[in-house]
């Protein structure tokens, strides 16, 4: 029967699949054993430890051939494994965390809460107030006014129109108590300037502004009126994010110019296809006579006519090509219509993206780069002995394809100045130069990190981290200091000698 030490030999050299079989056959009572005392027990935990360790077996078949004790190697292989798994996990808790800690960063949905458990009653409660409590109301949270335009429309002064909003508030707020709904007065202040108002569909805005300015053309001082009131209105994106209506207004005073040019060149139209009519009929008679002048002499009346009738036949091409013009010109009005009617529905979408998720992006594709570095790091370091590389431009061959090429997280489709995040490796910096086997906790051994920390939108910061393991992060602070947690992952080349 062949030893341990000779199917290894075979597997290595030859990779034969028989002598690897046999290998795991003979040990993996023990490997299961072993793993199972390991997990505390859990059955399927040590079947997954178990494929580890023979994982483990098959990649490092050629620095075993000449093992002394293979069964020896495999039981102390079980508590690395083991100890692997633990690490992975909390790994994964951590990542949990971070991701957690990401999201709160960048976003946060407590006002869609409560905005939803108020949607469907808010408009009752708000006409049991009186009409000046009601006013207030609206005015502070769904048109987003100050407190000194409150008091100008209410007639009271700046501190009493802050009282007459506090009291308000604290009227609809039983008002929804007594319907069963129970918020704070701050959260119901948060809920109602959230969601009271949202933005009305592009097509909507056109057509309400088109078939008013239409009605009232007839006299200019309505027509006026109704402008000012279209170009007053505010309208609400996300969490107190007013936006002036002039750049919608925009577009459909132009939407009505362009449709009140294009009813008097189609007026102009068919009066040219009206007299299009009569000049083929001319053009008829100029042809027989024409044929006519073909087949005998003509005298010299009928040459008079025919000079004439030629006259006419320029007259009629000439008349001709200025209604292909005008019906170009036509076509053209309606494509600037149509357009104008996309560039409103494009800039209300873009106005409803929010650049908090635009940055939540940016740090993901942050990570993602990092870990493409860290990885190559790896095979790097498989390949020279543990060690890891002094520079990016050693671990180079081994980054993938897609990554070597010069990265960038491209501006948002709905935000075209936000900036492009160009990733190259000298936005990172390398922090161990040491042993990948040297480490004793590959997971909190900082590798590579990211020289300039950047802020959120929540006025935080944040920096890219890549780690011995292979993963990366993006830890966040309060102040932008990163020392102190840098200090706990941190190892020198040194202090491991030591």
């Amino acid at each position: 029967m062949a030893t341990d030490a000779e199917l290894m030999q075979a597997y290595a050299q030859d990779r034969s699949e028989s002598a690897f079989t046999e290998l795991v056959q003979r040990h993996i009572d023990l490997v299961y054993s072993a793993a199972l005392r390991e997990a505390h027990g859990d059955a399927s935990q040590a079947e997954d430890n178990t494929q580890a360790v023979f994982v483990e077996l098959a990649r490092r078949a050629s620095s075993l051939v000449r093992h002394p004790a293979l069964a020896g190697w495999l039981y102390t292989c079980v508590r690395r494994m083991t100890a692997n798994v633990r690490r992975s996990e909390d790994r994964r808790q951590r990542r949990e965390q971070e991701a957690q800690t990401m999201n709160d960063l960048l976003c946060s949905d407590s006002s869609e809460s409560a905005w939803r458990q108020i949607r469907s009653v808010i408009d009752d409660v708000m006409h049991e107030l009186n009409e000046t409590d009601r006013t207030a109301v609206v005015l502070r949270f769904f048109e987003d006014r100050s407190l000194k335009e409150i008091g100008l429309a209410l007639g009271i002064n700046e501190n009493a129109a802050r009282m007459r909003v506090d009291r308000a508030l604290e009227k609809l707020q039983s008002l929804l108590a007594k319907r069963g709904v129970t918020s704070a007065v701050s959260g119901l202040a948060t809920a109602i300037i959230a969601g009271a108002v949202v933005s009305a569909p592009a097509g909507l805005v056109a057509s309400v502004a088109t078939g008013a300015l239409a009605v009232t053309a007839s006299t200019s001082a309505t027509a006026l009126t109704a402008f000012k009131l279209m170009t007053m209105t505010k309208l609400k994106v996300g969490v107190i994010s007013a936006i002036a209506v002039a750049g919608l207004a925009t577009p459909m005073v132009i939407q009505h110019q362009t449709q009140t040019k294009l009813r008097a060149e189609n007026l102009s139209l068919r009066q040219q296809i009206d007299g299009l009519a009569q000049l083929k009929a001319e053009n008829e008679r100029l042809s027989n006579l024409v044929a006519q002048a073909n087949g005998s002499q003509l005298s010299k009346d009928q040459l008079s006519e025919l000079m004439r009738l030629r006259g006419e036949v320029g007259l009629l091409r000439r008349q001709t090509n200025e209604l292909e013009k005008l019906r170009n010109t036509n076509r053209r009005l309606q494509a600037a219509l149509t357009k104008a009617g996309k560039d409103a529905a494009r800039q209300e979408q873009a106005e409803s993206v929010s650049d908090a998720e635009y940055q939540k992006q940016a740090g993901i594709a942050k990570m993602n780069y990092a870990k493409y570095w860290v990885l190559a790091f790896q095979l790097y370091a498989e390949k020279n002995g543990e060690h890891f590389p002094a520079g990016f431009e050693q671990a180079l061959p081994f980054l993938p394809e897609e990554a070597k090429v010069e990265m960038n997280l491209a501006p948002h489709e709905f935000l075209p100045n936000t900036p492009k995040y160009g990733l190259t490796p000298d936005q990172y910096e390398i922090v161990y130069q040491g042993t990948r086997s040297s480490v004793a906790n590959p997971a909190s051994v900082i590798v590579i990190r990211e020289k300039q920390a950047w802020q959120t939108a929540s006025g935080r910061w944040a920096r890219t981290y890549g780690f011995v393991d292979g993963h990366s992060e993006v830890h966040s602070s309060d102040d932008g200091n990163f020392e102190p947690w840098e200090k706990q992952h941190t190892i020198s080349p040194a202090s491991l000698s030591q």
